[in-house]
């Protein structure tokens, strides 16, 4: 491919990108992979050219463009080296027009801007981020994992992690095969580390996936104990198995909840779990520097039905604590309707609970929760509390 071939190759992705994201089809990982399957005449250097210039160009738009002609034009008004490549050559883009429009520079949807969290360094969200490690507690400790990561080094007040520079190729080092080591944000780490897991509870992971924290529930629990992993989504559920298995977790449950009808499948646990960790469903505006293209399927109609579900997780997993028990609530967002505002009205929601503070060597208080983010932390953006049933 010619260097301007590879741009019309990035305005077609974008173009799907778009309407994927307008329409909430796959993402942009995805439609990539689709489309050079379809075009093996691309070498390897071509893909990762044009790989390139796509994030390039979803990184540079905080709104979600017209088109990916106008995503690309954009990027190059700012990097001149890509806009001698408009040339209208046979593969290439068409010239640019005088006053051809433009997608704007930007870090924030403008809508959303004034809902984040006032402290959030915004400038920052869409920084690189490094992959973090956390230490399997189940098969090895630090000391013994960190000379077989020579580019690793440890993450500053969480214990267990690792960081390694963005991009290395973690699954295939031995220590991930062997289960030594987990892929997990720090910031996710230390929520783990604030629900407190001891060995011989009853927890519940009620949001959980394809169980990150999870597993760093069970190194807590040591193995011991009642964990179940919950979700409402079969798929993600199965996932966790094979991971739970090189992870030497196999002692973790897991349970396939009914949307809308999880009361059903949870009723024999009310009033006997220690933990509740609910990692709701969100905005993911925390994790955007991972995932810059989620700004572009963020509306406000989608963040106010996230609110909701929200809090109606909370409203099942609260009867699931036994007295004296705590409810972990966490997300990766950073509105304040989705962290604060919604633990803040839980609690008016219920009687019989209190937020406990918390103190971690990370992140900052606010309101009955704790903030990270990755301009004050270097971590992805998380909002949680510590929420506990009275005796």
């Amino acid at each position: 491919m010619t260097p301007s071939a590879r741009v019309q190759a990035a305005i077609e992705l974008l173009d799907a990108i778009i309407a994927s994201a307008r329409d909430g089809g796959p993402a942009a990982d995805t439609l990539i992979a689709r489309y050079f399957k379809e075009r093996r005449y691309a070498g390897s250097r071509d893909r990762r050219a044009v790989r390139d210039h796509v994030y390039d160009a979803i990184r540079r738009a905080a709104d979600r463009p017209e088109n990916g002609r106008a995503a690309m034009l954009g990027l190059a008004y700012a990097r001149p080296e890509i806009a001698v490549l408009f040339d209208g050559s046979v593969h290439g883009p068409a010239p640019v027009e005088e006053g051809e429009a433009a997608a704007e520079a930007g870090v924030i949807p403008r809508w959303i801007a004034p809902l984040l969290a006032a402290p959030v360094e915004q400038d920052a969200l869409l920084g690189r981020a490094p992959i973090d490690l956390r230490v399997n507690r189940l098969k090895a400790m630090v000391e013994q994992v960190a000379p077989l990561l020579p580019d690793a080094a440890p993450v500053p007040g969480v214990p267990g992690a690792l960081r390694l520079p963005e991009g290395a190729p973690v699954e295939k080092s031995e220590s991930w095969q062997q289960g030594l080591v987990e892929v997990q944000d720090a910031g996710s780490q230390l929520i783990a580390a604030a629900c407190e897991a001891r060995p011989g509870q009853t927890i519940v992971d009620l949001c959980a996936g394809a169980g990150g924290k999870t597993l760093a529930l069970a190194a807590a629990m040591e193995g011991e104990g009642l964990l179940i992993a919950a979700d409402t989504i079969r798929s993600r559920l199965a996932r966790l198995s094979p991971r739970a298995e090189r992870a030497g977790a196999t002692f973790i449950q897991t349970l396939l909840l009914d949307q809308g009808h999880e009361g059903r499948a949870l009723e024999s646990l009310y009033g006997r779990v220690d933990v509740v960790l609910v990692d709701a469903p969100c905005s993911g505006t925390g994790t955007w520097r991972r995932n810059p293209e989620a700004r572009w399927r963020l509306t406000q109609a989608r963040l106010d039905r996230l609110v909701q579900e929200q809090a109606r997780i909370l409203d099942f997993a609260a009867p699931l604590l036994a007295p004296g028990g705590a409810l972990i609530y966490a997300t990766c967002a950073l509105t304040d309707k989705e962290g604060r505002g919604q633990v803040e009205t839980f609690l008016q929601r219920h009687d019989g609970w209190i937020a406990e503070p918390i103190a971690l060597p990370l992140g900052r208080a606010h309101g009955p929760g704790w903030l990270l983010t990755p301009g004050h932390d270097g971590t992805d953006g998380f909002y949680f509390a510590r929420l506990r049933r009275r005796p």
